[in-house]
């Protein structure tokens, strides 16, 4: 079939030039596939002008979509889940708050206020709202570095809420501007390094407390921590050690019950309270405190103060609030939209990402205004939402009443809370976080990808938080541009009997076609890349002469490239074919098309490249091109032989 051409004779089928759109049609149409993937829009068409005002403002507010279908079973759901998910949530608030270096306070308010504006303008059922470890971590990591929240605690709380502020209006300009794909260059295998190396961080920090030290380091590279624990083997406290390695045993084994049975759930949800509160009488009933044994102290009771007036944007340091709001801003993101994405699938609903970067974005800005740092979508929380058998976002409702309850009447319960028990609980909540099973994935799967991810853990654990968030970002965006700049190219095979072209390298049976070397370019073809395939594609000619003439074989004749994978090409990659035609042209080759793509034809029209090549060398399949290539060696041999004596001469001279 191929190696006479008959089907040739039937004639190819003609690749068609798309009509050209005018300048401003195609620039609308080419923005709406970039920020508007989903067609947000579609709803709208042939809709009152009532209608349209009612659908955008439950596309920007869902609780006016989902509230008018709630129903009492809905209730009592969500009342069980937001009741469970409020005990886990009062001693993380004080735990990550702590992480922070902020007042304990601050992490309470945080679940109260924020959790309230999610419930109004998030789209996921699952997603319990509250105080994240890993930005817990970069704030006090970025912020400590100038301003210290011991001896300027003021000044620090103040950059905090800032950072806070920005990390909102950063998020909300991300989901109203559809940059959601900013986002994206967080991989998969980046947020498990970072996560991994972030926990790993926050649990050497944590020995902090579990051993009951006052002074301890404000880095957190694990050479840092290390020596600020063993420089201080005098000041160990053995009572806080022995009740830390009894919390996060006690944690531990609930945790593992949970895990071994479902419907133990809320064993693990409620071991933390359980631990503050079993904590809080231990030392109320011997005194501990008195004998090395750090608490709390007091916990002003009230509802959230208003903190407009404490966003520092007149000070020095305003410059580092705006960094570090974007970096926990990007960070609070990533964790957030991905968890909310992976409850999603198991209820099979969509959540949009843009609609969760508005939501996100406008609960860190009210938080920014009434005493809150940053909030997110924690992954234990949510997991014990969902778990619990949550329905909608009202379990954020409830958690928040609840919450607004302690700050109001049972604050100061927590006085004798020890910080001991603090540390434990976020010792186990991070444990959780070191994925390694995913790192043993990912080396199994993509080595590059095990290498971005252990480029983020080791940047986080030996030098810092940010460091190896740079360093894995860097690493993977070096990955898109390799990708970009040195895409795949390969040499297609004929199957045999059939009309089918696949790459010889996974197709060993794949037969070369004689006298026809078929190339298939795997990516755009942009400047960038436009040299490599130059030379990639003559070293291919260059191969495949020398091995036709060391095996006698009949001479090169064709090079037919498939653009069947080259979705678009700039000047640099049209510039590019004219010099390949140039080259094979001067050995007495023919230079063949098949299959390129609208784009791709388009601009071959007008830049004149068809008429120089010629309509009939482009072809709809590599099967056409090859029989078209075919029917010319076995028709034409005298011209295809006279062409060989002209290249052979040419050569000569």
């Amino acid at each position: 079939m191929v190696g006479n051409g008959e089907n040739y004779e039937y004639g190819p089928h003609r690749v068609a030039i798309p009509p050209a759109k005018p300048f401003f049609k195609g620039l609308k149409s080419s923005l709406k596939e970039t920020f508007f993937p989903d067609d947000p829009f579609r709803q709208f068409k042939n809709q009152s002008c009532l209608r349209r005002l009612v659908l955008g403002l439950q596309y920007f507010v869902p609780i006016l979509e989902w509230a008018p279908r709630y129903t009492f079973g809905f209730f009592k759901a969500d009342l069980i889940a937001g009741v469970t998910i409020a005990s886990l949530a009062v001693p993380q608030g004080i735990s990550y708050a702590n992480l922070a270096n902020l007042p304990p306070i601050l992490g309470l308010y945080s679940s109260f206020v924020p959790p309230l504006v999610y419930a109004m303008l998030g789209s996921s059922r699952d997603l319990a709202v509250g105080t994240v470890a890993v930005g817990s971590l970069l704030l006090a990591s970025m912020l400590g570095k100038e301003v210290s929240p011991t001896e300027n605690p003021k000044l620090y709380v103040q950059l905090a809420i800032t950072a806070t502020f920005f990390a909102g209006v950063f998020q909300t300009a991300l989901g109203l501007l559809r940059l959601g794909f900013v986002v994206d260059f967080l991989s998969h295998a980046t947020i498990v390094g970072f996560m991994s190396g972030a926990a790993t961080v926050v649990c050497l920090q944590q020995l902090k407390g579990v051993l009951g030290l006052v002074h301890f380091t404000h880095q957190t590279d694990i050479m840092s921590v290390i020596h600020s624990i063993f420089s201080q083997l005098h000041q160990w406290r053995w009572e806080s050690g022995v009740l830390g390695v009894c919390f996060v045993f006690f944690l531990m084994v609930t945790k593992y019950l949970s895990k071994r049975k479902k419907a133990f759930f809320w064993i693990n949800a409620l071991a933390p309270l359980t631990s503050v509160i079993l904590g809080s009488v231990l030392v109320y009933l011997t005194h501990a405190e008195k004998h090395g044994v750090q608490v709390i102290g007091h916990l002003k009771k009230g509802l959230n103060p208003p903190s407009v007036s404490e966003l520092a944007f007149g000070s020095p340091h305003l410059t580092l609030a705006i960094k570090t709001g974007i970096v926990i801003g990007i960070i609070g993101l990533a964790e957030g939209v991905a968890v909310g994405r992976s409850f999603a699938i198991f209820k099979n609903y969509h959540i949009d990402g843009n609609k969760e970067m508005i939501a996100f974005g406008m609960m860190n800005i009210a938080g920014s205004c009434t005493s809150c740092y940053l909030t997110a979508g924690p992954f234990s929380r949510s997991a014990v939402n969902f778990n619990a058998g949550c329905k909608t976002a009202v379990s954020n409702i409830v958690m928040a009443t609840a919450v607004m309850i302690t700050l109001l009447f049972l604050t100061p319960l927590f006085h004798y809370t020890p910080l001991v028990v603090l540390s434990a609980i976020i010792i186990v909540a991070m444990v959780g976080l070191i994925d390694y099973e995913s790192a043993i994935h990912l080396w199994k799967v993509d080595k590059v990808d095990f290498m971005v991810c252990m480029g983020a853990y080791f940047g986080v654990v030996f030098a810092s938080v940010e460091i190896g968030l740079i360093i894995a970002v860097t690493i993977s965006m070096l990955r898109v541009l390799l990708f970009i700049a040195r895409p795949r190219t390969s040499v297609l095979g004929n199957i045999p009997n059939s009309m089918i072209f696949r790459s010889t390298d996974q197709y060993p049976v794949a037969n070369n076609v004689p006298g026809v070397l078929i190339l298939h370019i795997d990516a755009p073809v942009y400047f960038a890349n436009a040299n490599y395939l130059r030379e990639r594609i003559s070293r291919w000619i260059y191969e495949e002469e020398d091995k036709l003439k060391s095996s006698g074989e009949t001479s090169l004749h064709y090079v037919v490239l498939d653009l069947s994978s080259v979705g678009s090409i700039d000047t640099s990659g049209i510039s590019m074919l004219e010099e390949i035609k140039r080259n094979t042209d001067r050995k007495g080759q023919k230079l063949v098309l098949a299959n390129p793509r609208s784009e791709v034809i388009k601009k071959l029209d007008k830049s004149k490249f068809i008429e120089a090549i010629g309509q009939e060398w482009i072809y709809l399949t590599v099967g056409e091109a090859v029989a078209a290539c075919n029917f010319m060696l076995h028709t034409c041999k005298p011209n295809v032989a006279a062409d060989e004596s002209n290249r052979q001469a040419d050569e000569n001279v």
